[in-house]
């Protein structure tokens, strides 16, 4: 290879990498709520600014949802194998917490405000 070929590689190269490391940036950005989804079915949207606790009960079985300081995690499952409460905490858009057992999965998601439905589950707005 020629030094013109190598160069131009390796800016083709960097060129990508940056192009890259953009694109997740702005996909990755912080969370301002939970959504909890069972079947599909939305169950919850709790802001991660206020501390909480949220017991998920349904014909499936029970898991705890504790939101701390920014940050969301299961933190009580009665699934055989508990998996949902080795998981990472929620604090940025798209990361998740998945109890297959349970058919739950809670999201990460962005909020720019918040209010409460009829139902008495947070919802937000925005």
């Amino acid at each position: 290879m020629k030094k013109k070929d190598l160069l131009l590689l390796a800016g083709l190269l960097l060129a990508a990498g940056l192009a890259a490391l953009i694109l997740m940036a702005g996909r990755r950005g912080e969370a301002g709520a939970v959504t909890v989804r069972v079947d599909g079915q939305v169950v919850g949207i709790w802001s991660l600014a206020e501390d909480r606790e949220e017991d998920i009960d349904t014909e499936y079985g029970h898991n705890h949802l504790s939101i701390r300081q920014g940050a969301a995690y299961m933190t009580e499952a009665d699934c055989p194998d508990g998996y949902c409460m080795q998981q990472k905490k929620i604090t940025g858009i798209g990361e998740t917490i998945v109890c297959l057992p349970h058919r739950l999965v809670a999201e990460g998601v962005a909020a720019e405000g918040q209010t409460a439905d009829e139902d008495g589950i947070d919802a937000v707005t925005g």
